[in-house]
Formats: C-alpha cells, structure tokens, sequence
C-alpha cells in the first residue's frame, strides 16, 4: 500500500474531465490490461447515506464515470460519448474506509454506440454490477455558450 491517504499502489490522482466528479473524489486510476483503466476511491463520510453506507446515487456515478472513461480510451478512433443507458444491480454494501474499485469490461464499440460492463469491488467483494450503453455524440466547442437548465 501507499502511505498517501492509504491509496494502493499503482493508483495515481484522476484529474476528473468535468466539475461534477470533482464533488466525488478523489478518484484515481491505474492501467488496465485491456486499453483502458481501473478507477478507484476511499470511502468517505461524504459518499454515505443516512444509513452509513455508500449512497446508491454516488455508486452509480462511480459505474457511469468509469464506464464512460474506459470507452473513451479503448474507441479508436476517439470520440466524445455521453450515456444513453445504464442498468444497475445493488449487491452488497460499501462502508467508510473501503477502498472500492471500478474494473470495466467493453462488450462491443459500434458506429454509433457503445457497450460495456462495470464492477464495483471492494477486495474481491462485487458490490454493485452495472451495465452501459454509450452513445457517439458532437464534440461540444469550447466558445458554445451550454443552456443553463
């Protein structure tokens, strides 16, 4: 382990592509065999219910982060994608100070979309299966003013 928050080795800080993950870390991530990364976080006060364990809402926002990185970096070529759909089975718990982590299985890149399966795992613990489908969509211009909404 690394003596940096208790972060296993391998693991580095994911600099998050947008503002919304930033409330969900830190996050971090090491290669994977497969192309792509795993993604992993420390169990926080902050990520609980009012029952003390992981939120269901901050579980799926780990899957569909993960989801989406892994097929960004494994579509050649590369494209922008957002979530289309996501299928999400609770299977077990997570408490404050587990480390969980989200390991990515790519189904299938088509022309259009994309499919993947997410694990959240805490040891080897499954405690949540997630399934994806990811659609290509227009790159966003960095002057394009987005609607507030």
């Amino acid at each position: 382990m690394s003596t940096d928050d208790n972060i296993p080795d391998g693991f580095v800080p994911l600099v998050p592509g947008g503002t919304w993950l930033t409330h969900a870390g830190p996050l971090y991530q090491k290669d994977a065999a497969n192309g792509g990364v795993v993604i992993g976080l420390r169990l926080a006060q902050k990520h609980t219910n009012m029952r003390g364990i992981a939120h269901g809402g901050m579980l799926v926002t780990l899957a569909d982060s993960a989801l989406g990185r892994n097929m960004h970096l494994t579509r050649k070529p590369s494209a922008p994608m957002v979530s289309v759909n996501l299928s999400t089975d609770f299977l077990g718990a997570a408490k404050v100070g587990d480390w969980l982590e989200a390991h990515v299985t790519v189904r299938k890149h088509g022309a259009r979309l994309s499919f993947a399966e997410c694990e959240l795992k805490v040891g080897e613990k499954v405690v949540v299966r997630c399934s994806g489908v990811f659609a290509v969509v227009e790159p966003v211009s960095a002057n394009k003013e987005v609607p507030e909404g």
